[in-house]
């Protein structure tokens, strides 16, 4: 299979040759050009037809979001990885490429001690995700029939969510759809770095009817409340006399992830048992796989995202292909089908009929 094609976009002749050193180590990838701005890059495209392009996201002239829109018109299903800072700005910015069509980011070496370390850790950034973006990393899609597991009529006390590539705009798509009603927790593991956990969830407060927050260790659980793991954290649930709070720790990343969908999914089956809903979207990697087996396994419900709606089909198709997942969703009905389960299930524990729910 050829390797895939990569643009590198940046003004800066330091990155982009730290890029292509990098790159270059991964038989999987080829350089197939640079470009030192937005107008160059535009120009090349049509010229060299790259498989994905990283974008740079300060550059004079033609900024990267600028960059971005056009690229999008011109071309709007060629993958494009955004290139930040892990800084306020950088997060900020980022987030605001993947709501106008950025397929993913990266994030630029920060406190390496050396050159060698600074191109391994763009290697470890960027490979995979421009493998898989690529098209090279895809598998045809293997969808198996759920495994049989213990059914009761436990009502949903909470909703644990997991997302990675793709992520933002697929939150962006179904917590603001989530009713000011809602009547359990939400809690969500998004991967993403420090900074850019706090800047999404206050994105998506602004625009949901519920509370959304950059979770807290210690805090109490209710309803109208969604919390997001902050990057570097993994966060957990766990259940006390007065209630259940959530935890978070720096133990060890799992599936080389820190915070993980796995850790909160498990700790979720064992303090809600058959009480829970999970949904796991659109990311890259099989996180959340496991986890998702142990609550199906406790009796809890699994919905997952298909494979149409997906930026990458990783995560919610590891679940799939485990027999794990109750049922495949498009990401524009993720949100009604939460609404429709939680419900459903509180109404058959209370005694009311589902046309009185509605």
């Amino acid at each position: 299979m050829p390797p895939v094609r990569v643009l590198v976009v940046d003004d800066s002749v330091v990155v982009r040759k730290l890029l292509c050193v990098a790159l270059a180590a991964s038989p999987e990838v080829e350089v197939a050009g640079t470009a030192s701005s937005g107008t160059i890059a535009l120009a090349k495209i049509p010229q060299l037809n790259p498989d994905v392009i990283t974008l740079d996201i300060e550059m004079p002239g033609l900024n990267g979001i600028q960059t971005l829109v056009e690229i999008r018109k011109l071309h709007p299903r060629l993958p494009v990885i955004m290139f930040s800072t892990l800084t306020e700005r950088g997060a900020a910015i980022t987030l605001e490429a993947l709501s106008l069509g950025a397929s993913d980011y990266a994030t630029k070496p920060s406190n390496s001690e050396s050159l060698a370390d600074a191109i391994e850790q763009v290697r470890v950034e960027l490979v995979a995700k421009i493998v898989e973006l690529g098209g090279r990393g895809r598998r045809a899609a293997l969808v198996i029939a759920p495994l049989p597991r213990k059914r009761g009529s436990e009502r949903i006390d909470l909703l644990a969510i997991g997302t990675s590539t793709g992520g933002p705009n697929a939150l962006g798509e179904v917590i603001p759809h989530l009713p000011a009603d809602f009547p359990v927790p939400v809690v969500v593991v998004q991967h993403m770095p420090p900074v850019f956990t706090r800047l999404l969830a206050d994105r998506l407060n602004s625009s949901s009817p519920l509370t959304v927050r950059e979770a807290e260790a210690g805090k109490l659980l209710e309803p109208g409340q969604v919390w997001i793991a902050p990057g570097n954290y993994h966060m957990t649930v766990g259940r006390k006399s007065a209630g259940t709070f959530l935890n978070l720790n720096q133990d060890p990343p799992e599936n080389s992830c820190r915070p993980a969908v796995d850790v909160l999914f498990r700790s979720a089956a064992q303090s809600y048992g058959p009480n829970v809903l999970a949904v796991v979207m659109t990311g890259m990697g099989s996180d959340g796989a496991r986890g998702a087996a142990q609550i199906r396994e406790a009796g809890g419900e699994i919905v997952v995202q298909d494979e149409a709606t997906s930026v990458v089909w990783g995560m919610p198709g590891a679940v799939v292909g485990a027999g794990a997942a109750d049922k495949i969703c498009p990401l524009g009905d993720i949100s009604q089908e939460i609404v429709r389960r939680v419900t459903s299930s509180r109404a058959r524990v209370f005694g009311v009929s589902a046309t009185q729910t509605k």
